[in-house]
């Protein structure tokens, strides 16, 4: 299978912790809202994946459509510095424990603590393609 995610957004996917922006879709319109992410680089025969943690209507949108995008960019001072643009399918996750891992780790990844938004529900996006642009 051929590589998805490039090793530069790789990189970048797993540098400093930045937000994306993930967008669904509802009535045939999109929805975009910021959401923190991980990123898990593909295993073996598997697809890369990026785990968010989510509720209300991203979480409603995807279990109606689970085709999302994800926009991703580091800035200065509002000036790009590299953007990511990432295409996949979204899974809702229903296991508890590998809930709580989920957020606790991405939770961690920003500095938050590890037990916040432990309400929230474990989404994981199989990349289907990832572009990008640095400035």
């Amino acid at each position: 299978m051929a590589q998805p995610v490039p090793e530069e957004v790789e990189s970048l996917l797993t540098g400093g912790p930045v937000a994306a922006h993930l967008a669904t879709c509802v009535d045939d319109r999109p929805h975009a809202a910021p959401v923190w992410f991980r990123y898990v680089p593909a295993d073996g025969d598997e697809r890369p994946v990026i785990e968010v943690m989510t509720t209300g209507r991203k979480l409603a949108n995807i279990r109606e459509n689970p085709r999302v995008a994800l926009s991703i960019q580091e800035s200065d001072a509002g000036h790009p510095e590299w953007t990511v643009t990432v295409r996949g399918t979204a899974t809702v996750v229903e296991d508890g424990e590998r809930t709580r891992e989920a957020n606790r780790r991405i939770n961690r990844r920003y500095g938050a603590d590890p037990e916040d938004w432990s309400e929230n529900t474990l989404v994981r996006i199989a990349v289907g393609s990832a572009s990008h642009q640095t400035y």
